[in-house]
């Protein structure tokens, strides 16, 4: 664990990190982040949020008015638990779903990725087993793999999770811990649970005793076709409801919350606790005065309208450029995502590297979604960030690179 060094020992790094933390990897989406920053890069990569959209004008009001009304209470440490009138806010608002929520069961976390890693902290032993699609968010992976659970996998089709495998995995493994799901705007997938899985998959849950993390960053970016209810609605004491303000509101805000029974919520507040104490005070006194003074919802309302204009100019330019032999893709109601099915023998891995250096243009291989591997032949593009002058011009040099690639395996 020493390497003396001039009459001095010092600590080689290696040997004294955990084992668990020898076995992480960086994230590939934040690795393909560095490569996207490039200007000259129309990037599909990031999950962003389009930045020119962001209430800026709107923050700056709220932290003059803050600071002037309750800079002495904003700027001191505060309950782990968070604040309590930004937390009826969101009682109040998810009440219109048919979430059971009243501030008792709210904890407020550093975006909702906290929220996933409090959530293995608190529920996760080495072996336990979890269900998750495959593919499914990367960054629920990375969040739990510290904690070496295994990944029973169950595939999805262009409706979501596939409900009726759920059932055959539970029959065949006795040591599942939860089931993980992204009922609206999956992503990678960009697909959305229909009633009849939702209410097919809280049943199969409450028959096996299991629990479900419901994960929603992106339920309020719908664009078309009727709101469902979250799976919580369905069965409150069986589901652990994530959401969160970064893909409404701002990402850089990291302001999400956990909505559970009391029981579970004291045992994530907790582990919150010896994580950060609190998450900040500041940024919760903002957004609670942003949302009171009723500046979110025409927010939202203005973003729809945007990221759905970018999403069917994505899908009509990928009709028109992309190969269409072997080649298939979803349909996203909302959220900002879609997925891409490649024939076998191409690697999206390859793909990328030929994309950015040949065609200035970046997305995310699929692989990166798979927890057990796979995927090689899949891509996720991101639509909400680029203007349609953008994404028309990337998706046509993408479909170059695709067409070219396409014909250079068959030969």
């Amino acid at each position: 664990m020493k390497t003396k060094l001039d009459g001095h020992y010092t600590t080689n790094w290696e040997e004294v990190i955990a084992d668990r933390m020898k076995e992480a990897k960086p994230s590939a989406i934040r690795e393909i982040l560095k490569v996207a920053q490039d200007p000259t890069v129309i990037s599909f990569a990031g999950g962003l949020p389009a930045p020119e959209l962001f209430p800026i004008r709107e923050f700056r009001e709220a932290c003059e008015y803050v600071l002037t009304n309750n800079g002495q209470q904003a700027l001191q440490y505060g309950p782990t638990e968070g604040y309590r009138p930004l937390k009826e806010w969101i009682a109040e608002t998810v009440m219109k779903y048919g979430v059971p929520a009243v501030p008792e069961n709210i904890l407020l976390t550093n975006g909702s990725q906290q929220a996933l890693d409090l959530v293995g902290k608190v529920f996760l032993n080495e072996g336990d087993a979890i269900i998750t699609d495959e593919p499914t968010y990367l960054g629920a992976i990375q969040a739990w793999n510290p904690y070496r659970p295994k990944y029973i996998t169950v595939p999805l089709d262009k409706q979501g999770t596939r409900v009726d495998k759920v059932e055959e995995v539970l029959k065949e493994h006795k040591d599942v811990k939860f089931i993980y799901v992204l009922p609206n705007f999956h992503n990678p997938a960009g697909t959305t649970l229909p009633l009849e899985r939702r209410q097919k998959l809280v049943e199969i849950a409450a028959k096996y005793g299991i629990f479900i993390i419901e994960d929603d960053p992106y339920g309020e970016l719908r664009y078309e076709g009727e709101d469902l209810p979250p799976l919580i609605s369905l069965h409150k004491e069986n589901v652990i409801y994530l959401s969160t303000f970064s893909k409404t509101l701002a990402p850089g805000v990291r302001l999400g919350w956990i909505i559970a029974s009391e029981q579970v919520i004291q045992k994530l507040v907790i582990a919150k606790q010896g994580s950060d104490l609190h998450t900040s005070t500041f940024i919760q006194y903002i957004v609670y005065d942003i949302c009171h003074r009723g500046i979110l919802k025409p927010h939202v309302k203005r973003i729809r309208k945007v990221y759905r204009e970018r999403r069917d100019v994505m899908l009509k330019a990928m009709e028109e450029h992309f190969p269409k032999e072997g080649f298939t893709w979803t349909h996203p109601e909302g959220g900002l995502f879609l997925f891409v099915w490649m024939p076998e023998e191409l690697d999206a891995q390859k793909l990328f590297e030929r994309a950015v250096k040949e065609a200035g243009v970046a997305f995310v291989p699929g692989s990166s979604f798979y927890p057990n591997g796979g995927g090689k032949n899949t891509m996720r593009l991101n639509f909400s960030c680029m203007p349609p002058e953008r994404i028309k011009e990337g998706i046509k040099r993408l479909g170059k690179i695709l067409k070219d690639e396409l014909e250079r395996v068959k030969k």
